[in-house]
């Protein structure tokens, strides 16, 4: 006899918990890729378990995969709201109020939703004041031109790291790392000279450096570091600290999710001062206001320093350049390639990055963009930039006459992921990434003429008991 209607929606209902089940011990395990998957197989089995689709958005956002939150989120907002949080955590506050007054409304009653609506609006009326208060861009002045570091005094019990005159030195940037290593504070002449030397080298690049690399020569690449300055030490242990001969890029995101971001961008600046062509630095997205706000480097910032090094700081990543080409050869940039073909070298020199990254655009897909195993392109997990597959890169190196598209920006479990054909390699340099996902660190090293990479990976090292996302914005805790 065959099974009812009813006995095998049972069925289906019964499976679907099971894949809840399993998919919410994979979330606490840190797996996020295996727990969208286990959603998504609950999902298949019963489309009308909102619980289901909120599960799956906010593992989504747990990748950085905003835009598939937004979406899945979406899905469920009739039921049990959550896109807010998607919003939030892509720095848009406004769309998130929309969203946790429509929480209020469903569930009155609810304290959770009343407490992150009042956040919300707290939030949502800061940054109408601020936008009543600032300046047009046009007629905005320049916070660094105003600071004269020789100003600022320095105590005679300080007894950490000093630069003598105007000159970083290899001997005060070892004192200033071991410094940091023994979580002292560098003093705020000192961090506010780096700041200020840094942003006059900046601004002298232009958006698109090209790297030459002798014949017989190395250079090395890392991925994103975002704040995990004791692996950033374990990297210079394993592959030396820069210098002329032993040359570094750090390809974007220094900042945010890491407590000890101050620690790293002041080291990575140092170095730069120092020698300019012992590291390169290249923008990532979480060199923005918008992130940074979030995620706690400006938090961070305003308890480690003060109020006016975090408007330094955003002066500062505006000059960052957004992409290297070393040796003519290899591409370099932190998110990916774009919307539309014959994008050629001479555009990306020509973009004016002096300014916050827009929400479209060459500059906004070069931050944000992913690559994706089908051909074509298709729309970014993460709501900002988009995904594109093996034929768009090939056509973007053909065009340029270029052999390697090196990015960063994702997270990967061995540290790198080599797509498209080994035209494409995504480097992350920040092992057991916020404390959770357990994945290794990894750096290229490239040797002259021909290029080849190689690839060396990593496991964390320990670091002092302050947790990742210490200095957040409080409001985003709520959801973590």
């Amino acid at each position: 006899m065959p099974p009812t209607m009813a006995t095998e929606n049972s069925t289906h209902t019964s499976r679907a918990e099971e894949f809840k089940v399993q998919a919410n011990e994979a979330f606490k395990a840190h797996k996020y890729s295996q727990a969208i998957g286990l959603y998504t197989q609950a999902i298949e089995l019963n489309k009308d378990n909102a619980v289901y689709w909120a599960n799956r958005a906010f593992a989504h956002t747990k990748l950085e995969e905003y835009g598939s939150a937004i979406q899945d989120a979406s899905s469920a907002i009739e039921i049990d709201p959550k896109r807010g949080a998607a919003y939030l955590a892509m720095g848009k506050f406004k769309e998130a109020l929309k969203d946790f007054q429509q929480v209020k409304r469903l569930c009155p009653n609810d304290p959770d939703a009343a407490k992150k609506l009042k956040e919300c609006e707290k939030a949502v009326m800061k940054l109408k004041f601020e936008e009543a208060i600032s300046v047009p861009e046009s007629e905005r002045r320049s916070l660094a031109d105003s600071i004269d570091y020789h100003t600022i005094e320095v105590d005679s019990q300080y007894s950490g790291a000093r630069i003598e005159g105007d000159v970083v030195t290899l001997d005060f940037v070892k004192k200033m790392l071991d410094d940091f290593k023994n979580q002292k504070f560098l003093h705020k002449r000192y961090a506010c000279q780096i700041v200020l030397q840094i942003r006059d080298v900046l601004r002298e690049l232009p958006s698109l450096v090209d790297i030459h690399v002798p014949d017989g020569k190395h250079f090395s690449v890392c991925g994103d570091v975002h704040g995990q300055f004791y692996d950033l030490l374990n990297i210079f242990e394993l592959n030396g600290l820069p210098s002329e001969e032993n040359p570094y890029l750090f390809n974007g995101d220094f900042v945010d999710r890491g407590s000890f971001s101050l620690e790293v961008i002041l080291t990575l600046f140092a170095f730069k001062c120092m020698c300019p062509s012992a590291i390169y630095l290249s923008r990532g997205n979480h060199e923005s206001k918008s992130m940074n706000k979030i995620y706690g480097f400006e938090g961070e910032v305003r308890s480690k320093l003060n109020d006016t090094f975090v408007e330094l700081f955003a002066e500062v990543f505006c000059c960052l350049p957004l992409a290297h080409v070393i040796n003519n050869k290899v591409f370099v940039v932190h998110g990916g390639l774009f919307s539309v073909d014959g994008v050629k070298l001479s555009d990306i020199r020509a973009i004016d990055r002096f300014c916050e990254p827009p929400e479209e655009g060459l500059m906004c897909e070069l931050l944000w963009s992913d690559p994706q195993p089908q051909l074509g392109r298709g729309p970014s997990k993460r709501g900002v930039g988009l995904s594109f597959g093996g034929d768009v890169t090939k056509r973007f190196l053909q065009d340029n006459n270029l052999d390697l598209v090196v990015r960063s920006h994702e997270v990967k479990d061995e540290g790198y992921e080599i797509d498209h054909d080994g035209k494409l390699i995504t480097v992350f340099s920040a092992p057991n990434y916020c404390d959770q996902m357990g994945n290794k660190g990894a750096f290229i090293r490239f040797e002259a003429p021909d290029l080849k990479p190689n690839i060396a990976t990593f496991t964390s090292v320990p670091h002092p008991d302050v947790k990742p996302m210490a200095y957040a914005n409080n409001f985003l805790r709520m959801f973590s």
